[in-house]
């Protein structure tokens, strides 16, 4: 079970006056992942390990969940996502969070069954109560998808950090990876752009009103139609878009078909004040790390916007799914995302044959 004592013991310094949650962060949400180009030097050196049978999803290809095969018609989805406040507001941070964490098993296709929590707190800048907000941010989340946060950690950090272990089940048929997309399905994202650019504008206290409350409905809401996709025989492939942005997710996509991925900038979907705030340099740091990791396998097109590489580069925190499909099922997934309340879901673009990029950006 989660480790409080650390937390009750310091009841006492519970602090007078406290900071904004995301002053206390480096980089807030999803746009805190380390850089694609970064990772992948890390990582390139812990392959070769013993993959028993059972693991039907590792790391090699870079998807949102490992799976493992339990039985002829269980498989158990196992994941784990924390970062720093996006928000100031501490109930919020936790429900941000809490869902983003739960997206990666919706974006296997599978269903949660229960979370760990993964709290590290600076016990003597935050008081108890703030604390204490964010934990029930991500229970009411965890209690919406019908799910018990049954244990977890906690530690006395530098930085808020809060998160979850997911977990969940699947049939070991309907696992839906990143990587099987095929030449000539279309593409179909979720949800609208913009998180990042969003609390870029947050933390320079140039967002609205109405911008919070839509970034707050976006990263709240739960990639609930991921069972429903992966119940489908024409959805191929399935990732949800969150750190690396909807050009990095569709990379990822691109590279595991071995094929290329062609969007068209008019067609995606944005928060409303997206471009306006782009344009006024409301951009995060995490975007311009993400488009050096990967932006020799982008061609844009000469057309776009300047903005169009911030856009596309742009890290989203609980992002929407991103779906690859035959052309003749498209509708059904459109209408299965606005069964859920997804009314912004839209076709984005196709997969076609291997070019000399992995993802060209049409007007």
């Amino acid at each position: 079970m989660m480790s409080t004592h650390n937390i009750q013991a310091n009841n006492e310094l519970t602090p007078a006056t406290e900071p904004r949650l995301s002053s206390l962060s480096h980089g807030g949400g999803c746009g805190c992942k380390i850089a694609p180009g970064v990772l992948a030097e890390i990582l390139k050196n812990t392959s070769g390990m013993m993959i028993p049978p059972q693991l039907l999803v590792g790391i090699e290809t870079s998807d949102d969940a490992a799976v493992y095969q339990l039985n002829e018609e269980q498989a158990l989805i196992a994941t784990t996502d924390f970062f720093m406040p996006i928000v100031d507001n501490p109930y919020d941070f936790g429900r941000i969070a809490a869902t983003n964490a739960l997206s990666d098993v919706y974006a296997m296709g599978g269903t949660p069954i229960m979370a760990l929590a993964l709290v590290g707190m600076p016990i003597k800048v935050l008081s108890l109560e703030t604390i204490g907000q964010i934990l029930q941010g991500g229970q009411s989340v965890c209690q919406q998808a019908g799910i018990p946060i049954a244990g977890g950690h906690s530690i006395d950090s530098v930085e808020p950090i809060y998160g979850l272990v997911a977990m969940g089940l699947i049939h070991p048929k309907k696992v839906k990876r990143n990587s099987q997309a095929k030449v000539g399905d279309v593409l179909i994202l979720g949800k609208p752009l913009g998180v990042g650019i969003y609390s870029a504008a947050l933390k320079k206290a140039m967002l609205n009103d109405q911008g919070y409350q839509d970034m707050i409905a976006s990263t709240t809401q739960l990639n609930l139609p991921g069972p429903a996709l992966a119940a489908l025989d024409g959805v191929h492939a399935l990732t949800d878009v969150t750190g690396f942005g909807i050009a990095g997710h569709a990379l990822e996509m691109a590279r595991g078909a071995h094929a290329t991925v062609q969007m068209n900038w008019s067609k995606l979907p944005l928060l409303a004040q997206t471009i306006s705030l782009a344009e006024q340099s409301c951009i995060t740091g995490a975007s311009g790390r993400n488009w050096l990791g990967y932006g020799a396998e982008i061609s844009l097109d000469s057309h776009l916007p300047a903005i169009a590489q911030a856009i596309v580069s742009d890290p989203q925190t609980s992002g929407g799914l991103l779906v690859a499909c035959s052309p003749d099922t498209a509708q059904q997934v459109l209408v299965i995302f606005e069964q859920f309340g997804f009314a912004q879901a839209a076709v984005i673009g196709e997969v076609i044959e291997q070019q000399e990029v992995n993802l060209t950006v049409l007007p």
